[in-house]
């Protein structure tokens, strides 16, 4: 079993840097908060599979939540707010679109990887609050690079907001506010959803 929740969890590591690979060559992909989150999610998962199978240290389990969380958030949004991707455009590999493996396929792996391989009850009641400490870093990443540099892209005619629901230009104050709250509050209630999950499953990983 070992060997397979290696294989299991260095697969996730190579969809997350097969899908982020555009940004070395388009550093501009990097605003993007899939492209952010999911190349962290690559290492955590890339380090999680050589501790699996060297028997080894594994990620901080405060680390493995948060990067689960927002895998959460990733798919959420993927399945429910962006538009399909066009094939034409999207780069593919062994037919299946980057931002596939990126956005939907990795996540949902890494979720499944949290629910069976983890041991649980290992986060602190905290832990919900401080996995969001990124979100409002990130909100402010955004808002500064657009500021200083307003024609950058990555969004289609040089807009420098990567998402509509976070885009100034388009919602104002008013609007960039109401979107981010609601954003915080659905980061909040995921979050709690993985705190409760932890606490409900057995000490010992179900599949082990």
């Amino acid at each position: 079993m070992r060997f397979i929740v290696t294989s299991w969890r260095l697969t996730i590591a190579g969809l997350c840097f097969v899908g982020t690979y555009e940004a070395w060559s388009k550093p501009q992909y990097w605003v993007y908060f899939t492209f952010q989150t999911g190349f962290v999610l690559g290492i955590v998962m890339l380090w999680a599979g050589a501790a699996t199978l060297l028997k080894g240290i594994q990620p901080p389990a405060w680390l493995k939540g948060c990067l689960t969380l927002y895998a959460i958030v990733t798919a959420l949004v993927a399945f429910f707010l962006m538009p399909p991707d066009n094939p034409d455009y999207v780069p593919q590999v062994v037919g299946i679109m980057t931002n596939t493996m990126l956005h939907k396929i990795a996540p949902i792996m890494a979720l499944i990887d949290f629910l069976l391989f983890d041991p649980h009850r290992r986060f602190r009641w905290h832990y919900m609050f401080s996995w969001l400490m990124y979100f409002p870093a990130y909100l402010a990443f955004v808002l500064i690079r657009a500021a200083i540099w307003p024609g950058s892209g990555p969004a289609a005619g040089g807009s420098p907001y990567p998402y509509d629901f976070i885009n100034l230009d388009k919602l104002g104050w008013q609007g960039f506010g109401i979107s981010c709250g609601k954003l915080a509050l659905a980061f909040l209630v995921i979050s709690l959803i993985v705190w409760v999950l932890d606490r409900a499953l057995p000490n010992k990983a179900l599949v082990a």
